[in-house]
Parts: C-alpha cells; sequence; structure tokens
C-alpha cells in the first residue's frame, strides 16, 4: 500500500463504511477519524511523517491541512455534501470509494498562454461618467477617451485625449486589441461650453490593451464576459462601472492562462483546395476564437475562454480539450465505476459537473435530501467540454445512466455536448439499451434532485467492460461502443445516427464514378484510398468523419454521405467501391488512365468543333505520349474544322443595338 486515505465522519454525521470502501480502493490504506480537522489533527501530522501521498476526505477545512503539509502530496475530495450528508447516507459507501478512486488519479498539467499588457487603455463612452472613470484611471493607466458625441460633455483639462467616434468592430484580446472607428475627429482647442469637433473620418483604427465600454451600445465581442482585457457596464449603473473600473487598474503586466485546446493542424477536415468541409467547431464557439484558414481552422489560444465545445464535436481529434485531456477524465471515471462497483455497489449513475454544481450539490446535502446513493458525481472544468469518448466509455464501464448538468441559463457553446448526447442516446437506442444519457440545465438544486430521482428506473443490464481508453477520442468511442453491443448482446449491425455525428459511410455511385481519384486527394483521413497499382477506388467506413470534402469535390457528383455505426467487420477493412482494368493505348500498348473516364471526356468534347472529325476524336484513344506523335506526323490539321464566326468587338455590339433602337 502507497497512499494513505482519511475517511473523517465529521463529528459522527456520517456513516462510512471503511470496510466496504476498502474493497473499492484496493491498494490504499483507509484510516478513520472523527475530527480529524481539530482534536484528530495529530493522526495527519504523524501521516506526514510517513512522506506517503495522502487523500483527505474533506474540503471544507483544506486550508488547514494544506497549512500543515505545505510540502507533502495532497489531493482532497468531498465525500460528506456528495455522499455521507443524504438521506440514503447510509447506502453511501461505495459511492464514497468511488470519490477517493477517482481522486486518487493524477491530472496532468496544462500547457499555459502568456498576455502582456503594457496598460493602454480605450475606454468608450456617450457622457461624462466615461470622462470620470477615464480620469480614475489616468493614475494608472495610458488613457484615450472616446466619445461618441451623442451628448455635450463640458471640456476640462484631464491630461488623456477626448476623441470622438464609435467603434465599428474591434478584434484581439488583452494587451493586443484592435478597434475600428467611424466618424472619428479630435476635440477643437476653441470648444468652450461643450466640446466641439474637428473634422471627421471613417475608418480610424486604434490599438490598445485594454478595452472599457461604458457607451451603452451592444458588445463589441460574442460572449463579450469571457473576452480577457474587455470591460463592459452600464454607464447607468454607477456600482457596475466602478467594479469595472477597479478590475481596468489590475490589468498591467504579464497574465498566464491555459492554453485550453490542443490542436493538431494536420488532422483537421475543415477545407482542401479551397473546398470547404467540416465546420463543426466553427458553428459551436461562442466567442470567435476560431476562424477558417487555408486547409484548416485557426484557433486563438488568446481568446479561447475554455468551454471545449469544438474538442466535444472535432470527430477527427484534430481540436482535443487539456485542461484536463478526455482521456485522463475518462481514467478517473473508469476508477471510480470500478471502485464502486467492487464496493458493493450496483446500478451507478454519474453527475457530470463543472463549479456551477459544488453549490448545487451542497444546497441539496444542506437543505434537501442529498443525492442518491447510486448517483455519483465528477467534476470537470466544465460540462461543455465531454466528448463522445468519455460518455460512451462510462456507459461501457456499466454507467447505468449519465447526466450532464449545465446553468438555468444555456451555457455558453452547451451545443456541442448536446449533439454528443443525442448521438450516444442513438447508439444505446439502437442496441436496444434506451436512451442513457441527458443533460440537466437547472440553478435550483431541488430541481436538480428531481431529475435525478428520474433515473431511478436505470439499471446495468450489460457486463461492465474493463477497457483502457487509450488513443485518440474518436477511437476510443468506437471501442466503446463496439464493447458496448458485444456486452450488450445486440446483433444489430448497424445504427443510424443524427447528421454532424461524425461517423458514416460515403456512398458511391459507381456507375458514374469515372475513377478520377480526386476523392483520395482531398480526405483528410485516408477514408477514400487509391491503388497505386491499378484503377481501384477503396473505402475505409471506420475512417469516415463525415466531413463532406469528397462529396463537395467530386466532379461526377456521385457521392452522398449516409451518417451512421456500423459493427460490421467490414467497417474496419477497406472495401473496393469500383475497380476497372486499365486502359491499353492502341498504338503502343501503354496503360494509361480508364475506359470510363477516356469516353466521359470524349463525350463532352464530341459536340465540340475541334472534334467533329472522328479521326481527331480518335486521338483521345492515345497515350500522353502518342497523342502528340498523332497530331504532329499523323497529318491532322490543327485549323481544319468548320469556318469561324467573324470576332465580335465592342463597337460591333453597340453597332447593332443602334441598329434595333432605329428598328
Amino acid at each position: 500500500m502507497n497512499r494513505i486515505a482519511f475517511v473523517c465522519t465529521c463529528e459522527d454525521t456520517m456513516e462510512p463504511d471503511l470496510a466496504a470502501i476498502g474493497r473499492g480502493c484496493a491498494g490504499t490504506e483507509l484510516r478513520g477519524a472523527e475530527q480529524l480537522c481539530r482534536k484528530q489533527l495529530d493522526r495527519f501530522q504523524a501521516a506526514l511523517a510517513e512522506g506517503r501521498p495522502i487523500t483527505v476526505a474533506c474540503t471544507q477545512e483544506q486550508p488547514v491541512f494544506e497549512q500543515e503539509g505545505d510540502e507533502a502530496e495532497l489531493t482532497f475530495v468531498n465525500i460528506r455534501e456528495a455522499a455521507g450528508w443524504s438521506k440514503e447516507g447510509a447506502k453511501a459507501s461505495p459511492k464514497m470509494a468511488a470519490l477517493l478512486a477517482a481522486a486518487a488519479i493524477p491530472m496532468p498539467s496544462t500547457p499555459l498562454v502568456t498576455l502582456e499588457s503594457q496598460g493602454v487603455c480605450l475606454v468608450l463612452g456617450r457622457d461624462d461618467s466615461a470622462v470620470a472613470a477615464a480620469k480614475r484611471l489616468a493614475d494608472t493607466l495610458d488613457i484615450t477617451l472616446l466619445l461618441d458625441g451623442s451628448t455635450e460633455t463640458a471640456p476640462a483639462i484631464t491630461g488623456f485625449p477626448i476623441l470622438r467616434g464609435r467603434a465599428r468592430n474591434a478584434t484581439g484580446y488583452l494587451g493586443a486589441f484592435e478597434v475600428l472607428i467611424d466618424g472619428y475627429a479630435a476635440a477643437a482647442p476653441s470648444s468652450r461650453a461643450a466640446h466641439a469637433w474637428g473634422p471627421s473620418r471613417d475608418g480610424a483604427r486604434s490599438q490598445c490593451d485594454i478595452i472599457l465600454d461604458l457607451s451603452g451600445r451592444p458588445a463589441l465581442f460574442p460572449a463579450h464576459e469571457t473576452r480577457e482585457g474587455y470591460l463592459r457596464a452600464d454607464p447607468a449603473d454607477a456600482l457596475a462601472v466602478l467594479e469595472a473600473v477597479m478590475k481596468a487598474q489590475t490589468l498591467v503586466g504579464t497574465f498566464d492562462k491555459p492554453r485550453f485546446v490542443t490542436f493538431t493542424e494536420s488532422l483537421c477536415a475543415h477545407s482542401r483546395n479551397k473546398r470547404v468541409g467540416c465546420s463543426r467547431c466553427l458553428d459551436v464557439c461562442p466567442t470567435g476564437a476560431i476562424t477558417p484558414g487555408k486547409d484548416s481552422v485557426v484557433i486563438s489560444a488568446e481568446i479561447c475562454a475554455g468551454c471545449g465545445a469544438c474538442a466535444a464535436v472535432c470527430p477527427t481529434g484534430a481540436a482535443q480539450y487539456a485542461l484536463p485531456p478526455a482521456e485522463a477524465v475518462a481514467k478517473r471515471i473508469r476508477a471510480a465505476l470500478t471502485a464502486y462497483r467492487d464496493a458493493g455497489g450496483t446500478d451507478p449513475v454519474l453527475l457530470l459537473h463543472a463549479a456551477h454544481g459544488d453549490a448545487l450539490i451542497d444546497a441539496a446535502a444542506r437543505h434537501g435530501d442529498g443525492l442518491p446513493a447510486r448517483v455519483i458525481p465528477i467534476r470537470v472544468n466544465e460540462s461543455t467540454q465531454l466528448d463522445l469518448s468519455v460518455l460512451a466509455s462510462a456507459v461501457a464501464w456499466g454507467a447505468a445512466g449519465l447526466r450532464v448538468l449545465l446553468p438555468g441559463r444555456r451555457a455558453e457553446g452547451a451545443d456541442g455536448v448536446l449533439r454528443v448526447i443525442e448521438t450516444l442516446n442513438a447508439a444505446t437506442n439502437g442496441l436496444g439499451l434506451a436512451a442513457r444519457a441527458a443533460a440537466i440545465e437547472t440553478d435550483d438544486p431541488f430541481a436538480m434532485l428531481d431529475s435525478l430521482a428520474e433515473t431511478r428506473a436505470l439499471r446495468t443490464t450489460w457486463e461492465a467492460d474493463s477497457g483502457l481508453p487509450l488513443g485518440a477520442p474518436r477511437e476510443v468511442a468506437l471501442r466503446a461502443l463496439r464493447a458496448l453491443r458485444r456486452l450488450s448482446g445486440a446483433t444489430v449491425e448497424t445504427i443510424a445516427l443524427p447528421a454532424l455525428a461524425g461517423f458514416g459511410v460515403a456512398q458511391v455511385a459507381a456507375d458514374g464514378c469515372t475513377l478520377c481519384l480526386a476523392c483520395t486527394m482531398v480526405c483528410p483521413t485516408g477514408a477514400f484510398r487509391a491503388n497505386p497499382d491499378r484503377p481501384e477506388l477503396s473505402f475505409l467506413e471506420d475512417a469516415c468523419v463525415q466531413c463532406g470534402l469528397c462529396a463537395a469535390t467530386c466532379p461526377e457528383k456521385v457521392i452522398t454521405l449516409e451518417p451512421r455505426l456500423n459493427f460490421a467487420e467490414t467497417a474496419s477493412a477497406a472495401q473496393v467501391v469500383k475497380a476497372e482494368e486499365p486502359l491499353a493505348c492502341p498504338r503502343c500498348n501503354k496503360l494509361f488512365g480508364t475506359k470510363s473516364s477516356v469516353e466521359k471526356v470524349k463525350a463532352k468534347l464530341a459536340s465540340h468543333w475541334m472534334f467533329q472529325d472522328p479521326a481527331r476524336l480518335a486521338v483521345l484513344d492515345l497515350c500522353e505520349d502518342c497523342r502528340v506523335f498523332e497530331a504532329t506526323t499523323g497529318g491532322i490539321d490543327p485549323y481544319a474544322g468548320d469556318t469561324r464566326p467573324n470576332t465580335k468587338t465592342t463597337e460591333d455590339y453597340l453597332r447593332d443595338e443602334e441598329r434595333m433602337k432605329r428598328r
């Protein structure tokens, strides 16, 4: 045994069964207490001397334990409000084991992004409240005040420039904003009772580190609350203005923020050859941090607010959440479900929540019946980060139900996780297991408990899988769904999925395919493949992400997408879509092209004046070398053919038009 775990009854307000918890937390030495944070603190101090990792099943008194063991390897988990303080607290020991096991799984460190602000601040306003705010900030920041001119303001000696104009739009982030201004004008030095403005111009640009928006107009950014360095307040609300001013004063220096998303350009299926394919992340990003690029999207780590919606819907794994990664979250869930089962628990329901859920769980325990004994809360950074690999794996590992807790007001980026839930339910319904996942959107702890009560009928009717969440998210999700099919005994081979699910087949109408192989050149995942030795097109369904690049590129328009799950063995092996014998040149017998492609070209050119002579059309049956030889030595006159019409100039057309008018 390496880790020590302290399970305190919190002055006997809980009844944990240490024997049951021990069965679930094999390899961990459990030590009990009744008041570990006060009269029994010596037990904790003695454990510190052993130099082993320690888990304390208490979060309320975390500062006390951190002060005692500031250099120790400590983790903390809440088993009181999450388990013990409940109407079903006497049956919650398996859940306590699950929470302890999950907390023992280490989380990887997250890379950081550095933002630097020199304190150059642009204040946008309309009246004297903006002038007063600018004066308050002038001692600490380099201020420029931009008034919209809708209200008269009195001139004063301020020490900073006062200009007129309206911000049309803005781009950037803390330390690197750029604002486009219309009606830009400087104040006339001769202004008397009110500012008089000089000549104005549109399209002026201002660069700054901080924007304080007191204009009362619509925000300059989507999801503006999350844009670092952009502060906005209602100019009529004096308290809100004061809070924004105080916040602006702190935004000078160097700041680190997490790099919430790791992005691999080469995996992105957004576009190829100016054809647009997948745009899932662009559609769900609430902050505008994602923009189209040449062959992939571009994600600004400086703007990204960390909702994780892009990672939740990305079908290729190009965008992956990093705080923490999906694999780390899945490992915690697996550890929790395994410990719960080993401790004697059955039919677990996972409640996946972010910081918003902590207060609801706390209130439900203190003022209500608390969480049911089989509901295991799992904390993540953002509920919207959850992708299909996490949710599908949880069900395969034995979760009877999944509930994702979201704020009552639809969370930014929630569309992504709701789409993932829809996809998972389509899969479980298709396997005959009914819908297993749902979102709970509420800010009311009692409404949350009512929603959780509806999960009582859910049962785990399949043997739990034990596989590890290894590989890219797409691979993990596919493995979990296949394991769930095997363990549930379902025999269905294909399941229809909703649009944009990220799994499916690209159906090719083989009769219309000319084996031009354009689809193989744009497919970002290698689902469409060419045979280097013969004219042959094959397709690997497991690799298809339904990006649509093949359908957009196909010149014959014979490719259609069908979102589905295919459990047949053929889905994991490339299947030949169309094959032809290569065409032999009648002159030199060299193999080139295919008969269908040559016939299609001939059919298109047959009506052209240059190919009215059958001898000319027959040249297309030759290989590229013989074609040149025939054209130069075969007696073909390149100028032969019907008489060409006379060239008409602009003057000819104008002359004809004038004649028509006279008639």
